[in-house]
């Protein structure tokens, strides 16, 4: 039984490495559909559940001054990746079918809670912004909403559940489609020249980045962690509400930050990806390490919901997609950047051309920059439903 803080930590820590670890090393085919980060939470809220650990005061303060430290750190950092000049160089109909897809999918959550909300308990609005945030984003958006709407952990079971299991099923339904592009195009009368062009010159561009070194890595977490206290003190300055806490204000801030300073030379630094992910996935194990799967009682019906999401998606891209000639490729990617994020659009855009991998992680940084403001929209709207 840990009661002690630093071990509670080193525990996390080791069993999140050891995913990523398994992860990288052996190429699995089961971490394309099954995320790691997806694992390490299941796998801690496991060890929770089996009382690895006590809930001390030690623990307790381990837990609330990492998680509200690192929390707008990584989104700083996430972001710096995002930089919107060359968002924009992807052109008018790419970014289009991007915005379809986040407005779909924004659209699947109001549809979905207006016909189910009653099945759900009085608080669920809260779990399924923080999934709409992921599913126009990624992860660190879904945490950063779950910080800003002080969504409880034990909730966020839910949330990981529908994002894992209607996630992989998605995932392997868009790979299946990749061969009938062609004439999922000729239906819909679209020009892919475009397409080959942009992924030409975001190609070049990937072959110029600099290696990881220490002084680059030194320099983005003194950065990261800058921005983390300036975002934290900032807050306490601005008004709140019921609904803008001052943690929504503190991942505003630092949401706005990493997009201005993703146009300055500290986003040609590398190894903000990297870093930035080792927070996110110890976030997530810290938010894992306060769930428990005996409260879990209402699956089946999150994870139908989830489905019914996914088919509003569907429906309104493919209505876009005759009605302004869009290829099955820009549709893919769009949808797996938004659901899927960094980890799974280059995964799909590989699945039809190795050019195509910077437009599928391009498209993704969209998502971290729009997620976290679009599920915070979209939470509003499911409070007012419910």
């Amino acid at each position: 039984m840990i009661e002690h803080g630093y071990t509670y930590l080193a525990t996390l820590t080791l069993i999140a490495s050891i995913v990523v670890y398994s992860e990288h090393k052996t190429n699995h085919k089961m971490f394309a559909y099954l995320p790691s980060i997806v694992i390490i939470y299941f796998m801690v809220m496991l060890a929770s559940t089996f009382g690895l650990w006590e809930k001390t005061a030690s623990i307790n303060s381990t837990y609330k001054t990492l998680k509200s430290n690192l929390l707008p750190a990584m989104i700083f950092l996430m972001l710096l990746l995002a930089d919107m000049r060359e968002i924009v160089k992807l052109g008018k109909k790419m970014l289009l079918t991007f915005f379809v897809a986040s407005a779909s999918i924004a659209l699947g959550f109001v549809g979905m809670f207006a016909l189910l909300h009653t099945s759900f308990e009085p608080e669920a609005w809260k779990p399924f912004a923080a999934l709409s945030g992921s599913w126009m984003g990624g992860t660190a958006n879904m945490v950063a909403i779950q910080g800003a709407l002080n969504l409880p952990d034990s909730a966020m079971g839910y949330t990981l559940l529908i994002d894992s299991i209607d996630y992989a099923i998605w995932v392997m339904i868009l790979l299946a489609l990749v061969p009938f592009a062609k004439r999922f195009n000729v239906w819909t009368k679209a020009d892919t020249s475009v397409i080959d062009n942009v992924a030409e010159r975001l190609s070049q561009k990937e072959k110029s980045k600099k290696p990881i070194d220490f002084a680059s890595l030194f320099i983005l977490l003194g950065s990261a962690l800058f921005v983390s206290a300036l975002a934290q003190n900032l807050s306490s300055f601005l008004p709140t509400t019921s609904f803008l806490t001052t943690t929504t204000w503190i991942v505003i801030i630092a949401t706005l930050a990493g997009i201005l300073f993703a146009m300055t030379p500290l986003a040609k630094i590398a190894g903000s990806s990297e870093l930035a992910n080792m927070m996110l996935y110890l976030i997530v194990a810290l938010i894992a390490s306060r769930a428990n799967f005996t409260e879990l009682s209402e699956a089946p019906l999150y994870i139908f919901a989830g489905f019914i999401i996914i088919f509003i998606h569907v429906m309104i891209m493919v209505i876009f997609a005759k009605l302004f000639k869009l290829d099955l490729f820009s549709l893919g990617v769009a949808s797996l950047a938004n659901i899927g994020g960094v980890a799974s659009a280059p995964i799909l855009a590989s699945a039809y051309s190795k050019a195509l991998i910077p437009i599928g992680i391009l498209m993704a940084m969209m998502g971290y920059i729009l997620g976290t403001f679009g599920g915070l929209m979209v939470g509003k709207v499911l409070q007012m439903i419910a």
